[in-house]
């Protein structure tokens, strides 16, 4: 019955019915009995298929259990900076803040000063609280800053130098976050980043092959300076860095000392705001003085939403991730998706056309909710998800080219990185902070030696045209003075039964909302534990270009077989999906730390 009923598209008797028809009906699925699944051995989940090479997994890392505290984060120096902070008696609000600056300094890819963020925070209590501290556009930028004459984009313009950064917020956010939450000194916070600018990095061999590859452009972006470059033994010249190399930033230690000792007038005002101010002069850039005392990052009331007898806790606008994780989530709500399996075609067909649905509205209607009116409650309403799911067959692919954003009546258009933290106490925080761009816009502000963002091209620079992560935008998203440019960062606390169960987030631009979905999905609907669900291979639809690109070995021969029949256009990518981060509390109360092993991501318990 339920088969006909799919067919025939009665998405609202779905809803009705929900899981008792799910109960009671065979899955819709081409491959119910041939394609494998996953199966649990002792604890570990495996495919069970007649190939036992075939895994599900990127790789075979083990959850860390610790009982007192536990960072997840991109770089093993910056969460053994977290553990301490709180071993010295901090809150997970003080080892945020200390791990924030210490990504600054160790992983200069993502890790800033010279960008922003979004903060989700739980306390013990089950009190919750969100801090937007994203990038603003400067006071002189303008709508068609990056049009030529004739209304055609400039290539390059917003992702790459002066011109391509936003006034950062990162200084400010962790400063608004410690005054309100933190227990130790602002100054002992501050102090592990400073030591290890001062002492050096050891570089892991990830990043000494990330400055590698933008060498050439930090040259052309930022002549006359040397900061990240190796010296070499002649004069003037420089060489590649190698895993096990230091990289000393005397520069950057000076920055982290005046924040230390003036908080935020360390950064927003005095010498490197100075500094911050000429680089833009001398660039063209937009950033002025005036940009930067001007910049406060906003607490916003936190989305709270229900998925199933989960309480989900998320990020409002100006983050999209928050809005779509819920969109997705109630999308696939009704249907049976543990029974089907991971990665099946239709537990993956459901997921496709729900991403596809909830990235046509994010172009529409997602943008800063202090310029534009965001319809976050009619978005999420089942009621409305229900309607924009009428034109769904498990028959055939929807055609994205059929897809508009939906009709809300009443309603007028107008390189990352993510660390979870939980204390011995259960205050959570969930932190997704970014340059963009790998190392951002490539610009090194001089005598402050720290790289600025590329977040202008997260706005939308012309209608329908998409940005560097392949994002369409709107008027929503249109540039503007003093506006906060659209992300789609997704930090999120999952509560169950009123208790702290999982801390979330990943970097990766369009894919954090897909990747996030689907690592929640394969501990509450698939049975797996956090480091499983973060090592499980991922796939990712935006809606336009209409196809999915998935990991190697996300899908069996069968399943894509058995999507394309259907019409999907699939996509193996050469290289991975997502860089998360998370935490989960365990039945037993300990806490499993998982972090992903695609880099060099390092979750560290006590």
């Amino acid at each position: 019955m339920l088969k006909k009923v799919l067919h025939a598209n009665a998405y609202a008797l779905l809803f009705a019915l929900a899981f008792a028809a799910c109960k009671t009906s065979k899955p819709v699925s081409s491959t119910t009995q041939q394609q494998p699944g996953l199966a649990k051995s002792q604890g570990v989940y495996q495919y069970s298929n007649e190939d036992p090479t075939v895994k599900p997994f990127y790789s075979d890392r083990q959850g860390v259990i610790a009982r007192n505290g536990v960072v997840a984060s991109a770089h093993p120096d910056a969460s053994r900076v977290g553990t301490e902070i709180m071993k010295a008696g901090g809150n997970a609000v003080d080892a945020a803040v200390a791990v924030q600056f210490a990504l600054a300094v160790v992983y200069p890819a993502a890790g800033n000063i010279g960008g922003g963020g979004f903060m989700v925070f739980r306390d013990a209590k089950g009190n919750a609280y969100t801090l937007d501290f994203r990038e603003k556009a400067p006071g002189k930028a303008h709508q068609n800053m990056y049009l030529d004459a004739s209304g055609n984009v400039m290539q390059g313009l917003s992702i790459s130098g002066h011109l391509a950064s936003g006034v950062p917020g990162s200084v400010d956010g962790m400063v608004e976050a410690h005054k309100r939450f933190g227990k130790l000194s602002w100054a002992q916070v501050l102090q592990p980043a400073i030591d290890l600018a001062e002492k050096g990095v050891v570089l892991t061999e990830r990043e000494a092959n990330g400055l590698n590859r933008v060498k050439k452009d930090l040259m052309r972006i930022n002549p006359g300076k040397s900061y990240f470059m190796k010296a070499s033994q002649t004069p003037g010249d420089t060489t590649a860095w190698a895993k096990g190399d230091v990289l000393i930033q005397k520069d950057l230690a000076a920055v982290l000392r005046r924040i230390q000792d003036k908080g935020r007038a360390g950064f927003y005002e005095g010498e490197t705001a100075r500094l911050l101010v000429s680089e833009m002069e001398q660039g063209n850039g937009l950033i002025s003085a005036e940009d930067l005392k001007n910049y406060h990052s906003v607490w916003r009331d936190p989305i709270k939403a229900s998925y199933k007898e989960f309480s989900i806790i998320t990020m409002p606008p100006t983050s999209s991730g928050g809005v779509a994780l819920l969109q997705l989530l109630r999308f696939v709500e009704p249907y049976p998706l543990r029974r089907w399996g991971w990665n099946r075609d239709s537990t993956v067909q459901v997921m496709i056309e729900a991403e596809r649905r909830v990235y046509a509205d994010r172009a529409k209607f997602l943008g800063d909710p202090d310029f534009v009116k965001v319809p976050v409650g009619q978005l999420i309403d089942r009621a409305y998800l229900k309607h924009r799911w009428t034109d769904f067959s498990f028959a055939k692919a929807t055609d994205s080219k059929a897809v508009k954003g939906g009709t809300i009546p009443g309603y007028e258009s107008l390189e990352t990185t993510h660390f979870s933290i939980v204390d011995r106490e259960g205050n959570a925080v969930s932190i997704t902070t970014t340059l963009n761009g790998g190392y951002g816009s490539r610009v090194v502000i001089g005598g402050g030696g720290f790289f600025m963002n590329n977040e202008m091209d997260d706005f939308s620079i012309k209608p329908g045209v998409p940005n560097m992560f392949g994002l369409i935008g709107n008027q929503a998203n249109a540039i503007a003075p003093g506006k906060r440019m659209l992300s789609s960062m997704t930090p999120t606390i999952i509560e169950k039964d009123g208790k702290l169960f999982m801390v979330v987030g990943t970097p990766g631009g369009s894919t954090i909302i897909t990747s996030v979905f689907q690592t929640i999905l394969n501990v509450i609907e698939h049975g797996m534990t956090m480091q499983q669900s973060v090592n499980a291979l991922k796939f990712h639809h935006q809606w336009l270009p209409d196809k999915t690109t998935f990991e190697n070995g996300a899908f069996t021969d069968q399943t894509i077989r058995a999507l394309q029949g259907r019409g999907y256009i699939l996509e193996q990518l050469t290289n991975t999906l997502g860089r998360m981060d998370c935490v989960l509390v365990r039945p037993d109360g300990s806490y499993e730390g998982a972090s992903d092993p695609r880099a060099d991501n390092t979750a560290i318990g006590f």
